[in-house]
């Protein structure tokens, strides 16, 4: 099975090897080394428990000026769990998680993806190519997005856009029945 969720859990939860974290350090995890611990364990899935409010709620907080420096302290607090850089994977789990995690939802690719056809006066359209930092948050042998990551509807120049993986087949249905209403509003008059 390529998503290893347990086993980074279970890598966060015991320390990942000798000599990094005793024991008794892992039962007592406490203050921003528990909340980025558990932040880098709920930011691995689509599917988060309501114990993962407070950890989010304190990544998500953490903000800056400039979006680069917002990432780069975001790194830093993830960079607290002890096991944060153990391992080259959960080095590269914890790095794509700073980089990607808020931005790789449907809202935020339509926001991010939107593209003119020709300067001001063009067409608007949203790219249907998620970027690199989505693609190695999502498919990282680490993360469990396989359920809940966004999908695209359509083709861009025939108004695509990105949807919640629960939401895809009613906008697959709307964004087919729309060229058809249209259609036929055309043929018949319609408006």
């Amino acid at each position: 099975m390529k998503k290893n969720l347990f086993g980074m859990a279970a890598v966060v939860a015991m320390g990942a090897g000798a000599g990094s974290v005793s024991a008794q350090d892992a039962d007592v995890l406490s203050g921003d080394t528990r909340l980025a611990c558990e932040a880098i364990l709920c930011l691995s899935t689509g599917q988060r428990p309501s114990e993962c409010t407070p950890s989010l709620d304190h990544y998500f907080r953490i903000k800056k000026k400039k979006l680069s420096d917002t990432l780069e302290a975001r790194l830093g607090f993830l960079n607290k769990c002890p096991v944060a850089n153990q391992t080259p994977q959960m080095s590269t789990l914890v790095r794509a998680i700073s980089r990607s995690a808020g931005r790789c939802d449907a809202a935020s690719l339509n926001s991010a993806l939107q593209m003119s056809t020709s300067g001001d006066g063009g067409e608007i359209y949203i790219g249907n190519r998620m970027p690199d930092y989505c693609v190695i948050y999502t498919d990282h042998a680490y993360t469990d997005f396989s359920q809940t990551k966004p999908i695209y509807v359509g083709l861009p120049e025939n108004g695509g856009y990105w949807v919640e993986a629960k939401d895809y087949e009613r906008a697959l249905t709307e964004y087919n029945a729309r060229p058809e209403a249209e259609h036929r509003n055309y043929w018949w008059g319609g408006t």
